[in-house]
């Protein structure tokens, strides 16, 4: 199993200098890939703006959105941004997509909430279209495209990534939780007739030494749950321990990339999360 790192696009404290280097540094270090996660209405750096800032500055990373909520976008400017990033980064771009779970982020874009499910189903299929047909440009690095997850917890997400994607992006949880998400997107894929598997993705929070501020981040990023926060807050892997232990439960779950995102916003965090992987 590959493990990579999240830049600290949503973490308080993150400056454009912060996140440069953090790419810099990652690049440089045994992680395999460099994620991102989308927030509208969040003080918090755009996830396409930042893979493409951190596409100047990197080489060997792949770099990934741990999800975009695509509804929110218009679906012709996401291809042409996820080509762009792709041909910038040398077909690196693994574009995980969703449709998201906060109310106020669909207000603040003015979009509307109900039928977002079939409206990511359409974009889905248009992706492909817009990057095969070569209409918009640049061509993406990659053949047919960037290497496309879908995120989601129910049936219809299942479906829509067998039908549409590469893989599955699976929202976070203990091993446990993987494998059964896993086991549905595997379900599905076979229900379709594509050969093989899908290719699975997985994320956690981590926040080495520093309890309480990784998890006040994660109480306020996660409120709109209500007391299912506090849960979310409690997962935060605070110790090496923690993250060789969970590592090892998704690799024998299956997972072929885990992606291990940041609670606090020092390169410090980088560092340990190196040492203790190394």
């Amino acid at each position: 199993m590959n493990v990579g790192i999240g830049l600290p696009n949503t973490t308080p404290g993150a400056t454009g200098e912060l996140m440069l280097e953090w790419a810099r540094q990652a690049d440089a270090g045994p992680f395999s890939s460099l994620g991102v996660l989308d927030r509208l209405l969040y003080d918090s750096f755009e996830p396409m703006s930042s893979l493409a800032a951190a596409a100047a500055v990197t080489r060997r990373v792949r770099l990934a959105t741990m999800i975009v909520i695509a509804p929110l976008r218009n679906t012709a400017l996401l291809a042409k941004q996820a080509a762009s990033i792709d041909a910038l980064a040398g077909g690196r771009l693994t574009l995980g997509l969703a449709v998201g779970a906060r109310l106020d982020d669909y207000a603040a874009a003015d979009v509307e909430h109900r039928g977002r499910g079939e409206r990511f189903s359409r974009q889905l299929a248009e992706l492909r279209d817009h990057w095969e047909a070569d209409r918009i440009g640049p061509p993406p690095a990659q053949s047919g495209g960037p290497e496309l997850l879908v995120g989601g917890g129910a049936g219809p997400s299942f479906e829509r990534m067998a039908r549409y994607a590469d893989g599955y992006a699976h929202g976070g949880g203990p091993p446990r939780a993987f494998a059964r998400a896993a086991a549905s997107a595997c379900a599905a894929w076979g229900d379709l007739g594509r050969p093989g598997r899908p290719r699975l993705w997985g994320q956690a929070y981590f926040a080495l030494g520093d309890d309480e501020a990784g998890a006040d981040y994660l109480r306020d990023y996660y409120a709109f749950t209500g007391p299912f926060a506090e849960k979310i807050a409690a997962g935060n892997l605070t110790s090496a321990r923690a993250v060789r232990d969970f590592v090892r439960g998704y690799a024998e779950e299956g997972c072929d990339e885990l992606v291990l995102l940041p609670t606090v916003a020092k390169l410090e965090q980088l560092e340990r999360l190196a040492e203790v992987l190394a």
